[in-house]
């Protein structure tokens, strides 16, 4: 996974998008128009990145046609702690939800999409 997160998120021009679609997603499951609309992006590019990350095995999507909803597949759930790894060393750190924006701080998101900054 980690080679998969660097070639998306950190080797590439659209890593930034993608980095923030994953975290989107993390904490709300939407469609691509949705999405588009969220984080204010062409909806084709939208697509073109949400195709990217389910080829890959990032994302995963439930139903059919324009309600189609996209979530994170249980193995990027699992790995999160890697995409922010990926995010500091590539210097997307100011995309990551933190409180702090030191590189100390560090995300430490759980499933439910909460950092331990937020659950103390």
């Amino acid at each position: 996974m980690r080679r998969v997160l660097w070639w998306l998120i950190g080797g590439s021009r659209g890593g930034r998008n993608r980095l923030r679609i994953i975290l989107t997603l993390h904490e709300t499951p939407m469609n691509a128009n949705q999405l588009s609309e969220s984080l204010e992006l062409d909806y084709k590019t939208t697509r073109h990145h949400l195709d990217l990350l389910c080829e890959n095995g990032v994302l995963t999507t439930m139903g059919d046609g324009y309600g189609m909803t996209y979530f994170l597949t249980d193995q990027m759930e699992e790995n999160l702690d890697i995409l922010e790894q990926v995010a500091r060393k590539a210097d997307m750190t100011e995309i990551l939800p933190t409180e702090s924006s030191s590189p100390e701080a560090g995300v430490n998101m759980d499933s439910d999409g909460e950092t331990q900054n937020e659950r103390e």
